[in-house]
């Protein structure tokens, strides 16, 4: 169990546990109120009960393929103070969009698997959580720009050289690279994540450095702003 200020998580059966990657995500994506939130790949449900928190009039859907984890997250979701707005769905995002092809959001956002062509970790359900099948990442950015509302925008998390695959799908899709926040670990040290955010809008790209330590175990304060309203620990 992993509580945070506002709920707590339960990670039973979840194959990729709460990280850095996922509560960097749930904290800085999304900008204005999005009213309308589809989380793919929710995991332990993490990403939307931090969405729930931050955006109060956010009706918020979650998709997760695994069964166990679905299972778990729509607990998580029901022990939360946010249940009322969180829905869990037990499918694929494409599956999902066959049964509601009218759904529009004004955010999109995934923290999806990642290892293409990698050799599997051991484990079906580790071998699903963390890597991509050929053609995964065409198919979710084609369904993101199909469904996210004409003012809406698309976040995701990814090691540097997959951002830059899917910065080439987005273009192809006709979505519009918007925002990318470089993730390093300390200041001089190259980046290993980018978050992206793409939206429908052609628009001047912003970048920003995040840094997360300023040396061992010893966060740096803009980490700590940006995850003081989530971890116990701030």
């Amino acid at each position: 169990m992993f509580r945070f200020k506002q709920f707590s998580v339960d990670q039973t059966g979840c194959a990729m546990k709460i990280n850095t990657d996922g509560v960097l995500l749930g904290a800085m994506a999304g900008e204005s109120q999005p009213l309308s939130v589809l989380d793919i790949g929710s995991g332990t449900g993490v990403i939307a009960l931090m969405l729930a928190q931050r955006f109060t009039d956010a009706v918020i859907d979650a998709v997760e393929i695994d069964e166990q984890a679905a299972t778990t997250a729509k607990g998580n979701f029901s022990k939360s103070p946010f249940d009322s707005r969180l829905t869990l769905y037990a499918n694929g995002f494409e599956q999902f969009f066959k049964d509601y092809p009218e759904k529009r959001y004004d955010l999109i956002i995934s923290n999806p698997p990642f290892y293409i062509k990698s050799l599997q970790s051991p484990g079906i359900k580790t071998n699903l959580a963390k890597h991509a099948a050929d053609g995964f990442f065409e198919k979710l950015i084609s369904i993101v720009a199909m469904h996210l509302a004409e003012q809406g925008t698309s976040w995701l998390i990814l090691p540097v050289d997959t951002a830059d695959l899917v910065k080439n799908l987005a273009v192809h899709h006709k979505l519009h690279l918007q925002k990318i926040i470089t993730v390093h670990s300390f200041k001089d040290d190259a980046a290993h994540r980018e978050i992206l955010a793409f939206g429908k809008n052609d628009v001047h790209v912003i970048t920003n450095k995040f840094v997360i330590y300023d040396e061992p175990k010893v966060y740096t304060e803009t980490y700590q702003e940006v995850l003081k309203d989530f971890l116990t620990i701030f």
